[in-house]
């Protein structure tokens, strides 16, 4: 029996790749496509890459509109999704947003303001205990594009107690993590050629996932800074994390743990010695490639992971989540190969 899907937010880039994965899944038929000011157009005049949807007019997104479908994909900015999934019962919603990501009402309040609208299962299934939460869930939070590299890049290390309870992270971005408005400085004659640092000093609103997620795999407090770089790509994320070594850990008991985590993951690859993880090799598959290392001197662990952020970062992971809420193989509809050159 088919699953019927919906995606609320159709016109942008996160929406294009849903319906883009959504398309190759096996067991998907791709209900009502909705949008906010481009309501009335047809779908490819915003993605004109997705033919067999081509002609499909986009619609409201209202709780009528989505309503009657198994699953409801939500990529709507944050402030969006609560009051729409609370009229959608028993429907599988899943939220590309940011609405339902922090645990904390503290948290929220200082990072999106308002009254917190409540946490719902945290959608990385390659994060300690995430799966059971997310099998058989009526509701699931997509992580932010940033937090999902870098949780991954730094959970092993955090997990063995092999790092103290800080990390720095700096993270390359291509311009479509910052959605399809248009923006002056995300114009191609102000991003070629260029690399710019932005939300630096504990500005960018992903920071505090990277903290809520890390913190719990440690078992205590973890302290991040962060800084996001945007860089001339479209796709792709490059994270460089590291943290500082404990005294008696070495290199061996790091790799180690990396490879232990890891070992029956399919969407993480941990690559072998003397390889680098990048972005090019990511680019529309739902994969995260690592790598680790200890800087000896520094008395640091480097971990870098590498990732296309509209994929693995947000659409595919949505996918994902959505194959384990209703008990569908995980790999279902995933690409592993990504596109190169």
């Amino acid at each position: 029996m088919a699953i019927r899907v919906a995606v609320g937010g159709a016109s942008g880039y996160a929406g294009g790749e849903l319906l883009r994965l959504l398309l190759a899944h096996p067991q998907v038929e791709i209900g009502a496509l909705t949008a906010g000011s481009s309501v009335g157009s047809s779908l490819g005049e915003h993605h004109p890459n997705l033919v067999a949807l081509a002609d499909r007019k986009l619609e409201e997104t209202s709780a009528e509109v989505l309503a009657g479908h198994d699953v409801v994909f939500l990529a709507l900015p944050h402030g969006h999704s609560t009051e729409l999934a609370a009229e959608l019962g028993d429907t599988v919603v899943i939220d590309c947003g940011a609405d339902h990501r922090l645990e904390d009402p503290e948290d929220w309040q200082r990072w999106y303001g308002g009254q917190h609208p409540g946490s719902w299962p945290y959608g990385v299934p390659e994060l300690p205990g995430a799966r059971t939460k997310l099998r058989g869930t009526s509701r699931v939070a997509v992580p932010g594009c940033f937090p999902t590299v870098v949780s991954l890049a730094l959970a092993p290390a955090f997990a063995a107690s092999a790092v103290g309870p800080e990390a720095v992270v700096v993270a390359a971005t291509g311009t479509s993590g910052a959605g399809r408005a248009l923006k002056p400085h995300l114009l191609s004659a102000e991003v070629m050629g260029s690399a710019s640092a932005y939300g630096v000093g504990g500005g960018h609103r992903h920071t505090p996932e990277m903290v809520q997620n890390l913190s719990a795999v440690a078992g205590e407090r973890v302290k991040v800074s962060f800084t996001p770089v945007l860089a001339p790509m479209s796709r792709g994320i490059l994270a460089t994390c590291s943290a500082p070594l404990r005294e008696d850990v070495d290199a061996q008991r790091v790799r180690e743990s990396y490879l232990a985590a890891y070992a029956d993951e399919p969407f993480v690859h941990v690559l072998e010695d003397g390889q680098w993880p990048q972005t090019s090799a990511t680019i529309g598959a739902n994969t995260v490639q690592l790598q680790v290392t200890v800087d000896a001197d520094a008395g640091r662990v480097v971990a870098v992971g590498a990732e296309d952020n509209l994929t693995k970062g947000t659409a595919g992971g949505a996918v994902q989540c959505m194959n384990l809420a209703l008990d569908l193989p995980e790999q279902t509809g995933l690409p592993l190969s990504g596109v190169a050159p």
